[in-house]
C-alpha cells in the first residue's frame, strides 16, 4: 500500500510542478515583445500602460504629431526607442534654488 501512496504523492508533485511551469511560460509569452532589427515595437495598449494615458489621449498625441507611429493596414505600432526619445526631449528637471 505504501508503494501506491508514494507513487500518488510523486504524481501530484509532478502535476504541481507542471502547472507552475505552464503558468510561468504563459506569463513570459504574455509579456514577450519580439525584436525586429534590434527594435522593440509596442502596441497602443502597451504605450497607454507605459505612459499612464487613455486610448483617446494616445489618439490625440498621434493627431498632434507628438508621438511617431507606424500604421500597417489597420494596426498601429510604436517604436520603443521613439517613445523614450520623446520622453527624454520633454524632460524637465527640477531647478535647485
Amino acid at each position: 500500500m505504501d508503494l501506491f501512496t508514494n507513487d500518488n504523492d510523486e504524481i501530484i508533485a509532478h502535476q504541481e510542478m507542471i502547472a507552475q511551469l505552464k503558468s510561468r511560460v504563459e506569463s513570459i509569452l504574455k509579456n514577450y515583445r519580439p525584436v525586429m532589427n534590434g527594435e522593440i515595437y509596442l502596441s497602443g495598449e502597451d504605450v497607454c500602460k507605459l505612459l499612464h494615458i487613455s486610448k483617446r489621449t494616445l489618439q490625440q498625441y498621434r493627431d498632434d504629431n507628438i508621438l511617431p507611429y507606424i500604421q500597417i493596414g489597420g494596426k498601429i505600432i510604436y517604436k520603443e526607442s521613439d517613445i523614450l526619445t520623446i520622453l527624454e526631449q520633454n524632460y524637465i528637471s527640477q531647478k535647485t534654488v
